[in-house]
């Protein structure tokens, strides 16, 4: 790559959970907008599915799901554009924006453009993930029920019938892809599921067309090289579809893979930096591996903002898992910097139990032998079922934690600390990220770089 050498001011951040999610995009992200200029946050993987909680220092509250977690940034919005890698739920895009206008956001639909090749995920995939998730009874997976793993599963297997975003200016379109789609769920999966009738849904996705500005492939590069945009990740790379644990796993690319290909397409490869979120603890939400869960840190560690969902299950709480989020670092092709959340769990862990905190070093196998596990080279399946089935029976090596743990972690995985948060909002975080100058008047910068 040739030309002038980029600046962190100048680059795309790229944010990723090096976890079970939960680890604190959403205030990650928040945080960026605040301190530099963004033109956009670019969603590029995921859907409504994502849960993204971001406290404003005035106390107000928003669980992002679809928008990006820079609605809420000091002094004005930062758009949100979804890509093509999203899929995405008009539904629920719509009551998201009315609560964002409740927080005072005042067209948060003007904010947003969303890519004509990303799919829809419709009614009929979320009554059909809740039926099949239903029935797994004991064995479910851990799903969010809305559908969104239905809908990338339709689409793999019919691809020409699967409803798009572009689709939603079509109405004549949409309603023959929407018929196909409720009868063949019905016919497969839906088992008597009582499925909402197609003419009723056709106004809502009509509008949702002619309120949202709908983009071709065009929009993305022209965006990339007109200003730094933050990519936003959703779930964590320990859930990723091919280097997470099934079948507790989501439908979705969670690692840094979707941006950089983006950014790849867009003729920027290497203008990013990338971000890994961490808590000084391990959580997951619902079924699957959790080697270090211990019920007693979660006694200690009460969540305001995570509690036991109806589909996914419990809110789950471990030691600091240094051997999975190695793991997920090298799943993801390793991060230039870490953000640590919930920097004060320690002191309360301490203060609860009146034991020092720990955190895990090693796995120990069924048979009390050394495990060790590493990403395939290449996407295998089967392989990860049977990681799966060793992490189910493993136990942790748990030793002390150090006293300073956002530096010793940044330690033990071998990369920098950029932001430690010991609190909820930007304003309990500690960065080495300087503010741009008050006086800058935030127009448009060139990215463009020559290759």
């Amino acid at each position: 790559m040739t030309g002038t050498p980029r600046r962190w001011a100048d680059e795309h951040a790229v944010v990723v959970d090096l976890g079970f999610g939960d680890a604190g995009k959403g205030v990650t992200v928040d945080l960026l907008c605040a301190r530099r200029r963004f033109g956009a946050v670019v969603r590029a993987n995921g859907g409504a599915q994502a849960a993204h909680n971001v406290v404003a220092p005035d106390g107000r509250h928003h669980t992002f799901a679809q928008f990006g977690a820079g609605t809420l940034a000091p002094d004005s919005p930062v758009p949100t554009h979804l890509s093509r890698f999203v899929v995405v739920d008009p539904f629920a895009l719509a009551a998201e924006a009315g609560h964002l206008v409740s927080l005072g956001v005042r067209d948060p639909f003007a904010l947003l453009t969303v890519d004509r090749r990303a799919l829809i995920s419709t009614p009929w995939h979320q009554a059909v993930n809740r039926v099949r998730e239903r029935a797994r009874g004991a064995a479910r997976h851990g799903s969010c029920g809305m559908g969104v793993g239905e809908t990338m599963a339709y689409a793999l297997a019919h691809p020409e019938d699967a409803p798009t975003v572009g689709d939603c200016a079509d109405p004549a379109r949409l309603r023959g892809k929407l018929v196909r789609l409720a009868a063949y769920l019905a016919e497969h999966a839906g088992r008597g599921e009582d499925f909402p009738d197609v003419e009723e849904c056709l106004p809502a996705y009509r509008a949702f067309a002619e309120r949202v500005r709908l983009v071709d492939e065009r929009y993305l590069p022209g965006l990339l090289a007109a200003s730094p945009v933050v990519f936003e990740g959703a779930q964590g790379v320990l859930l990723d579809e091919w280097h997470g644990f099934p079948p507790h796993t989501t439908w979705s690319t969670t690692t840094t893979a979707n941006p950089l290909t983006l950014m790849a397409e867009a003729g920027q490869e290497g203008g990013a930096r990338r971000i890994g979120v961490v808590r000084t603890y391990t959580t997951r939400h619902g079924a699957g591996p959790l080697v270090t869960e211990d019920p007693v840190l979660g006694a200690a560690l009460p969540e305001r903002h995570n509690g036991t969902h109806p589909w996914q299950g419990g809110f789950r709480v471990g030691h600091l898992d240094l051997v999975a989020h190695r793991y997920a670092l090298e799943a993801t092709g390793g991060v230039d910097a870490l953000v640590v959340t919930h920097a004060d769990a320690p002191d309360r862990i301490r203060a609860a139990t009146g034991a020092a905190p720990r955190w895990c070093t090693g796995y120990a196998g069924a048979d009390g032998s050394p495990l060790r596990i590493a990403p395939a080279a290449v996407p295998d399946l089967e392989r990860q079922e049977r990681v799966t089935a060793a992490l189910l029976a493993a136990r942790p090596v748990l030793e002390a934690m150090p006293v300073e743990p956002a530096a010793a972690i940044g330690d033990a995985l071998g990369v920098p600390v950029e932001a430690v948060f010991s609190g909820p909002t930007r304003e309990d975080a500690r960065t080495t990220w300087a503010r741009e100058p008050r006086g800058w008047s935030g127009a448009r910068r060139s990215t463009r770089v020559s290759a």
